[in-house]
């Protein structure tokens, strides 16, 4: 008697989730980088867990500016010094001046795997050693620079100015500003117009060749323009109109000696006009 055959689908393991993804693990032995969920888990931006796993992965001594992290990542300098800014409040990057042995002071950067502490004391054992390439051993002190002033009011901003901005969303509807943003980009549209850039000009440079996609706010995307665009050369100077040549006085006929000569009315040329001629007599 034949075996019975069914056509029913096998039992799907008990312990196999339904939804969600499924791991394929694999056990890596070399070439792996160890990662704590709390760092990979963050919310937040996906572009500074990447960042983070990035510099995770790389041998001490590296570089890890943000030049060196654009070249790896296809994100601009904007969303990589976002990230690095974003580490380092959080405790996972840590950049920290010391002085070497013969009084030198040179910059380090430290990455840790798990967030250090607030106080300056407390310092996790676990800690990976990055090298900033910028920094020089030769170095002077730092000296402590003041704090940034905060961003202008809206009403102590330069209304030509903030009416430039405001102007652009009617160029693309994506560059929408609110009053702060606004007032923080004014003083640099500002020095455009008193370097005698016309509005028109200041609105094509802003609005130029922008990104089908903005990675940043677009208050972001112009501040970088108006950062690292240069100013545009002043008009040239228009030549002045050569001065009108005075008009040359016609031909006339001497009433004494029938020479031509030029006058702007007709009478007697030089000579018969000079002292003891006599006027009557000369023909």
């Amino acid at each position: 008697m034949a075996d019975s055959q069914s056509n029913a689908r096998l039992r799907a393991d008990a312990g196999a989730p339904t939804t969600g993804v499924i791991h394929v693990r694999t056990r890596l032995t070399a070439d792996f980088t160890v990662l704590s969920n709390a760092l990979v888990q963050r919310r937040g931006s996906a572009v500074t867990i990447g960042v983070a796993a990035y510099i995770s992965s790389l041998p001490d001594g590296s570089p890890v500016s943000i030049a060196a992290l654009c070249a790896h990542f296809s994100e601009g300098e904007i969303l990589i010094s976002r990230a690095l800014r974003e580490l380092e409040a959080a405790g996972y990057l840590e950049r920290r001046r010391e002085r070497t042995p013969k009084g030198q002071v040179r910059t380090r950067t430290f990455f840790h795997d798990v967030p250090a502490g607030r106080d300056p004391d407390d310092r996790p054992r676990s800690r990976k050693t990055v090298r900033v390439p910028d920094a020089q051993d030769d170095a002077p002190s730092p000296v402590p620079t003041p704090a940034p002033a905060p961003p202008p009011a809206p009403a102590d901003a330069d209304p030509q100015a903030v009416a430039v901005l405001s102007s652009l969303r009617r160029i693309d509807p994506r560059l929408i500003l609110s009053a702060s943003e606004a007032a923080r980009l004014a003083p640099a549209v500002a020095a455009w117009l008193a370097a005698g850039v016309r509005p028109r000009e200041i609105t094509e440079v802003l609005t130029a060749r922008l990104p089908e996609r903005f990675r940043a706010r677009p208050a972001g995307v112009l501040a970088f323009r108006l950062r690292e665009t240069p100013l545009p050369a002043p008009p040239l100077p228009s030549q002045a109109a050569p001065p009108e040549r005075p008009a040359v006085p016609p031909f006339q006929t001497c009433d004494g000696c029938e020479r031509a000569f030029r006058a702007p009315h007709p009478g007697r040329c030089r000579d018969c006009r000079g002292p003891g001629r006599n006027l009557s007599t000369a023909a």
